[in-house]
């Protein structure tokens, strides 16, 4: 499912217009990216939670030349872990 798909979906079922899902949806994702950023997490209860972690620098193989080693640097990821609600639902 696609984002348009997603705001066709909200919109059937919450009894909105597709402007008004779409524009929930992107306020949505900017206000979870936002706290991410700033070193927070957001949590829905018993759908799930989402935080930032950082990823550790490591040594790594060129895949054109593997006899080269190369510096992979950190980097700062997002991780989801999913509430039980979710994962029962699922099974």
């Amino acid at each position: 499912m696609n984002k348009a798909e997603l705001v066709s979906v909200i919109a059937e079922k919450a009894g909105i217009s597709k402007a008004q899902a779409e524009k929930a949806i992107e306020t949505f994702t900017d206000t979870v990216v936002s706290i991410l950023k700033g070193g927070g997490e957001v949590t829905i209860a018993g759908f799930g939670a989402w935080s930032a972690k950082v990823r550790k620098g490591r040594t790594g193989v060129n895949p054109q030349n593997p006899t080269q080693k190369i510096q992979i640097p950190s980097v700062t990821v997002p991780k989801f872990k999913a509430g039980k609600t979710l994962k029962d639902a699922l099974k």
